[in-house]
């Protein structure tokens, strides 16, 4: 979806995203970038994304992050049908999911 609007200024974020180095930097850059409440919503979806791999429901991502149920599913459905970012990051975090049984 989003390389539907790939223009210019997007690539320079993103360039611009892919020059820094480490954690702290990242804290600055995206202090100067986004709100506080950007940068958190942005987290609490990574968190969604990584307890949806672990199987939690819901109900229980909701308890843990705040999120909204419709937002959780909105990162579902990224998950499922997006262009595997999601999974990208985690493969060079080095995390690893358990299969999900189908319940």
């Amino acid at each position: 979806m989003l390389r539907k609007l790939k223009d210019e200024n997007i690539e320079w974020l993103f360039k611009a995203i892919l020059t820094l180095e480490s954690v702290d930097e990242c804290y600055d850059f995206f202090e100067d970038v986004c709100t506080v409440d950007e940068v958190q919503g942005i987290a609490k979806r990574m968190c969604a994304a990584k307890l949806l791999k672990e199987g939690a429901l819901y109900s229980e991502i909701t308890a843990q992050t705040g999120l909204s149920t419709a937002t959780i599913s909105r990162v579902n459905r990224s998950m499922k049908y997006g262009g595997g970012g999601y999974d990208k990051a985690f493969e060079r975090l080095g995390w690893t999911f358990p299969d999900k049984k189908e319940k």
